[in-house]
């Protein structure tokens, strides 16, 4: 009697929700339950994030622990979403400096970047390095370390030494000329011209390590960086420097121009 009241029990809930259930219209596929959204979002260690300088550092005007302050120049996404914007703050450290020397020895500086700050004031610490320089930026990027060393001064070198030797040769050939001994004169203003030469080389530095405002460079993560689903939320964030276009002026038909108030 029991086992027949049960059995029972149980036709009759799967009838009710038999009838409860919305049918599925015929060749209709049938519903899928929404993908869940992902809550944390990762950039990878090693991804590349391109940067703009927004101050100037050198090996002859800055010093160890100089700030660098930099903007994200192009935004970077994660699961398809974009995590950090345009116009993101990078703060960064210069961590070595060296002068070039007067005889050899090229300028050379070290970059750290230490920190990221997106638009909503979501701030992360981290350690990243350079990995990638301007292709119009003077002197080379050793991918590795990091390090930015100026460019080699041979051909400069060179051309003051020539340079002052061609007036040391006009000078003693118009003194030579003067005694009576035009060759001579030539002989010895050459040779003076060419240790002048010589010497300003060697009193002069070499150039300098340069990065200028406004130079792309390329920063590597060598860690991975989290964010969760609130820390992406930029509301209307529009970047900065973006191509703003005006609705076209009614007295100037078939042009566009730039939103009043914004400089660019």
């Amino acid at each position: 009697m029991f086992l027949r009241c049960l059995l029972a029990t149980a036709f009759l809930a799967a009838a009710s929700l038999a009838q409860n259930a919305a049918p599925v219209p015929a060749g209709q596929p049938t519903p899928q339950p929404e993908a869940a959204k992902p809550s944390r979002f990762v950039v990878e260690s090693g991804t590349k994030v391109p940067l703009s300088l927004i101050n100037s550092i050198s090996t002859r005007h800055s010093v160890e622990g100089d700030r660098v302050y930099l903007e994200t120049a192009f935004p970077i996404l994660a699961n398809g979403r974009i995590v950090i914007p345009v116009g993101s703050w990078v703060a960064g450290t210069v961590t070595q400096i060296k002068r070039p020397g007067r005889v050899k020895g090229r300028g050379e500086l070290y970059v750290r970047f230490d920190s990221l700050t997106l638009p909503n004031g979501v701030t992360r610490d981290f350690r990243a390095r350079m990995g990638g320089m301007d292709g119009s930026a003077p002197g080379t990027l050793d991918r590795t370390e990091g390090k930015v060393t100026a460019e080699g001064n041979k051909s400069g070198d060179a051309r003051t030494v020539g340079e002052t030797a061609g007036v040391g040769t006009e000078a003693g050939g118009i003194i030579g000329a003067v005694a009576s001994h035009p060759m001579m004169g030539v002989g010895i203003g050459a040779a003076a011209g060419a240790a002048a030469g010589l010497i300003g080389v060697l009193v002069t530095r070499g150039p300098d390590a340069i990065l200028a405002k406004g130079t792309t460079i390329e920063m590597v993560l060598d860690r991975q960086i989290v964010f969760s689903e609130s820390e992406v939320n930029f509301g209307n964030y529009q970047p900065p420097h973006a191509a703003l276009a005006a609705p076209p002026d009614p007295q100037n038909s078939g042009k566009t121009g730039i939103l009043p108030g914004h400089p660019w």
